[in-house]
C-alpha cells in the first residue's frame, strides 16, 4: 500500500472533517474577497449583466423595474457576489485539489496545475458560454411571446434566472474534469462511457430542462448539445487518460521499495 493512501487512511474521521472545514474556511474566505473586490464594480457588472435583456427591450423601456426600496442595495450585493465566485473560482478549486490529494498516488499528484487551470477555464468558460449564446437565446424567446404586452422585468426575477443559468453552465462545464478523475481512479472506463451514451443524453436534457426556465425544445437544444459535446470530450479524456491504476501501482511499489 503507497505511503500517502496510508496515511490518508489512517486520518480518523474528525480528522477529515477538520481539514474539510479548513478548505471550505479558505474557500469562502476567498469568495468574500472576491466580493469585495466585485463590489466596487458592482453597478458596472450589473450593467453587463443586463445586457442581453435590455437588447431586446423595446426603445422606451431600457430599465429594468424594481417593487421595494432595498431591492437596489440587494441586487448589487448578489451581483458582486455572482462575480465574486467566478473570480474565486481558481482558489476554491484548488482547495478542493488539496482536500482530495492525500487520497491520490505519487503520479496522480502531478495533475494538481493542470487540474486547477482546466477546472477554472471550464468553470468559467461555461458562463461565458451561458451569457453569451444560451441567456440571449432565452430572453428573446420569452420576449418573443410577450411582444404585444409591455414587459415589466424586475431586477430580482432577473438576477436569480441569470444567476441560475451562469452558475448552472459553470458547474455543467466541469463535466470532463470529472470524468477524467473518475477515469484516473479506475471508476469509468471508455467502453462504459460510450455503452451508456444514450442515458447520458437523456440526463443532459433532463439537466438542461432543470437550469432553463423555458419549456421550448430549441432553447433546452441549446444547452443539452454543449453537455453531450462536453460528455463526449470526456470519453477521449478517459481514452486518453483512463489508465489502470494497478498497473502504476506496482510501478510505484517499485521505485519505493528501491528507495528503501
Amino acid at each position: 500500500m503507497k505511503k500517502n493512501e496510508a496515511a490518508f487512511r489512517k486520518m480518523s474521521f474528525l480528522e477529515h472533517l477538520d481539514e474539510l472545514r479548513k478548505r471550505l474556511f479558505i474557500s469562502i474566505i476567498a469568495i468574500l474577497v472576491g466580493f469585495l473586490i466585485c463590489w466596487f464594480f458592482s453597478k458596472d457588472i450589473y450593467l453587463f449583466l443586463a445586457r442581453p435583456v435590455i437588447e431586446y427591450l423595446p426603445p422606451e423601456d431600457k430599465k429594468l423595474a424594481f417593487t421595494s426600496l432595498i431591492d437596489p442595495f440587494f441586487l448589487y450585493m448578489k451581483v458582486a457576489f455572482l462575480a465574486g465566485i467566478f473570480l474565486a473560482a481558481p482558489v476554491v478549486i484548488g482547495q478542493l485539489w488539496l482536500f482530495i490529494s492525500p487520497g491520490l498516488y505519487k503520479k496522480e499528484k502531478k495533475y494538481a496545475f493542470p487540474f486547477i487551470i482546466f477546472a477554472s477555464l471550464f468553470f468559467i468558460g461555461g458562463g461565458v458560454f451561458g451569457y453569451y449564446v444560451a441567456f440571449p437565446m432565452v430572453c428573446r424567446f420569452l420576449l418573443g411571446w410577450g411582444e404585444p404586452f409591455r414587459p415589466i422585468i424586475t431586477i430580482r426575477e432577473y438576477l436569480s434566472m441569470a444567476s441560475k443559468i451562469l452558475l448552472g453552465l459553470g458547474l455543467v462545464f466541469e463535466l470532463p474534469i470529472l470524468i477524467f478523475f473518475l477515469a484516473r481512479l479506475g471508476l469509468v472506463t471508455p467502453r462504459f462511457l460510450i455503452k451508456n451514451l444514450k442515458y447520458a443524453v437523456l440526463i443532459c436534457f433532463i439537466i438542461s430542462a432543470i437550469i432553463t426556465p423555458t419549456p421550448d425544445v430549441v432553447t433546452q437544444s441549446t444547452f443539452a448539445v454543449p453537455m453531450i459535446g462536453l460528455y463526449c470530450l470526456g470519453i477521449l479524456i478517459a481514452i486518453v487518460f483512463g489508465k489502470k491504476r494497478e498497473a502504476e501501482e506496482e510501478e510505484e511499489d517499485e521505485e519505493e521499495s528501491s528507495e528503501e
